[in-house]
């Protein structure tokens, strides 16, 4: 009964956060929605004895990262008033289909065929016991290609966010 107490408690804070997250309407409230989400899950990583990786979650994650993200969010401005009306006639509807059909997809192939969700990741054998040099061993040999793939990601991201702040205060400037 511990255990679960132990679980569902930062697991509903974590939930509570990814609401957040999602539906807040100023910027920085999303991003401290996130910083909940990023510290939960830090703390369900601690219950399932992985420190290592609830440390790392802490310092990088919920540390580095977010601070990255809210220099974004104060570069590019959260005191202007922000644009309500759709840009494409219909996106709201469009968008909505989409995301039906993919949810559609992904149930029909989940529940009618044995889908592996191992496709890109090689099989590993999980007895790591979470040393630095047991999880750098294997995050830099098994899992090389997912990682450079997700550091990718986020050079990209933030480049982009750099690319619309620069773009917003030069048209703020000329106007």
């Amino acid at each position: 009964m511990f255990e679960l107490l132990i679980f569902f408690l930062p697991a509903s804070i974590l939930i509570i956060g990814a609401l957040i997250v999602v539906f807040a309407k100023n910027p920085v409230h999303n991003a401290m929605g996130l910083v909940m989400t990023l510290i939960s899950l830090a703390i369900i990583y601690i219950t399932l004895n992985a420190t290592f990786v609830a440390m790392v979650q802490m310092l990088v994650y919920a540390g580095a990262v977010m601070t990255l993200f809210l220099f974004v969010i104060m570069m590019i401005g959260v005191d202007k008033k922000e644009q309500t009306s759709d840009s494409i006639k219909g996106q709201t509807f469009l968008v909505s289909g989409v995301f039906l059909i993919l949810m559609s997809l992904l149930g029909y192939v989940a529940v009618n065929s044995e889908f592996s969700w191992n496709l890109w990741f090689p099989a590993v054998d999980y007895v790591v016991e979470g040393t630095p040099q047991l999880i750098a061993g294997t995050l830099f040999t098994t899992w090389i290609f997912p990682f450079e793939i997700i550091s990718i990601l986020l050079i990209v991201a933030t480049a982009a966010a750099i690319a619309l702040a620069y773009d917003s205060k030069i048209r703020n400037k000329d106007a």
